[in-house]
């Protein structure tokens, strides 16, 4: 996963320079100097909420927005998780039939890796390293 001060310094970047604007007059609007911005920018630096408040009111965008983009590009940047073994289950039992009636029925995901080396101790390919067998019960 990637370092969040990396995201949000690569965000404020990219909406930095489609509004055509230089470091300069961004870190001169929002009352920081010109080195922190930069390095802000290129996720050196871990800004305080009030400095990426600043640096948000001096390009004109809403720190919600400004979190609505780092949340994309982190949803982007998620690696895929291993295959493994996975089990849902519900927190505690209801106490009565009535109870169990309202919650709906009790279901598990399990999932199983598959080997990672095919018989003979030849690796399989990638894609066979990457897919899971699930099995969902209600």
């Amino acid at each position: 996963m990637p370092l969040l001060r990396r995201v949000i310094g690569s965000v404020l970047r990219r909406v930095r320079q489609r509004q055509g604007r230089t470091l300069k007059e961004v870190a001169t609007e929002a009352g920081v100097s010109l080195p922190y911005l930069s390095e802000v920018e290129r996720g050196t630096k871990e800004a305080s909420s009030e400095i990426l408040a600043a640096i948000c009111r001096a390009l004109g965008l809403p720190m919600t927005d400004l979190l609505d983009l780092v949340r994309q590009e982190l949803i982007v940047s998620q690696p895929v998780r291993p295959a493994g073994r996975f089990e849902v289950a519900q927190a505690h039992t209801p106490a009565s039939p009535r109870a169990q009636a309202r919650r709906g029925p009790t279901c598990s995901v399990s999932g199983r890796r598959p080997a990672r080396v095919a018989a003979g101790g030849r690796p399989r390919t990638g894609l066979a390293r990457m897919s899971a067998r699930l099995f969902v019960t209600c």
